[in-house]
């Protein structure tokens, strides 16, 4: 607990003091004015603790963010480095098909990653960007249609990002490890009604019937519903209804 949210606790306990005073000297006059004014300062103290607890709560999550985005660009700069030393590793042999072949790569991923960033919920993009920086137990494929956006479409995007990340993190931190990371694919497709998230999942669960009642709890509270939810949740198909 930091000494922002104990002031405040401390500052609130005291009020039980000229609360104390006004009861056992009740039929005193001063005490009524001292638990006015120690109340009103125990206030004050309250809001300006709060305050400044928010603004560092606020600088922490900045800073997290910030680090998010430093470990991704660093990862698809290596990544990249290393696409152009095979690449050039190639040309250099003087093997046009297999020139060919690392472009194709190449342009295959520029698409998936260009494919993301146009998702439209920054919390949704920044994610999927940085799932390959921190190490774990399974793998993210995510396949998208072109020009899929979130935002544009009639339903709560931040709200349905925020069940997908947490469905996802269901995978990611419940997944039993194994030598190779299991691969988790999520298609996203838009449909005259609804939009539709199908995961596939390669790999197992430490405990799947606990994994499978979270996620249960947590599309309660999203616009995603439970269209298909496997005990082993090997494969999960949720929908979301598009308003008018």
């Amino acid at each position: 607990m930091n000494r922002y949210r104990m002031a405040k606790l401390y500052g609130a306990a005291s009020v039980a003091l000229p609360a104390a005073a006004v009861w056992i000297w009740r039929t005193e006059w001063w005490p009524h004015p001292v638990f006015l004014v120690w109340t009103a300062a125990a206030a004050v103290l309250w809001i300006a603790a709060d305050r400044k607890e928010r603004e560092i709560g606020f600088e922490r999550t900045f800073r997290t963010l910030q680090w998010t985005a430093i470990r991704t660009l660093n990862h698809h700069r290596h990544d990249w480095m290393n696409d152009l030393q095979v690449l050039y590793g190639y040309i250099r042999m003087n093997k046009p098909d297999k020139s060919v072949e690392c472009v194709e790569n190449i342009r295959r991923r520029m698409q998936a990653e260009s494919r993301i960033a146009k998702l439209g919920v920054p919390s949704l993009i920044l994610y999927a960007q940085s799932f390959r920086t921190t190490p774990g137990p399974i793998t993210l494929r995510l396949e998208l249609p072109d020009e899929l956006n979130l935002a544009e479409l009639p339903l709560d995007a931040e709200a349905a990002a925020a069940a997908l990340i947490d469905v996802i993190n269901v995978y990611r931190y419940g997944a039993k490890p194994s030598g190779e990371p299991a691969q988790l694919t999520v298609r996203l497709d838009r449909e005259e009604s609804a939009l539709k998230a199908l995961l596939r999942f390669d790999g197992e669960f430490i405990r799947a019937q606990e994994a499978r009642e979270r996620i249960r709890r947590r599309l309660k509270r999203s616009p995603f519903r439970a269209e298909r939810l496997e005990p082993e949740l090997k494969e999960v198909l949720l929908a979301a209804e598009l308003g008018s």
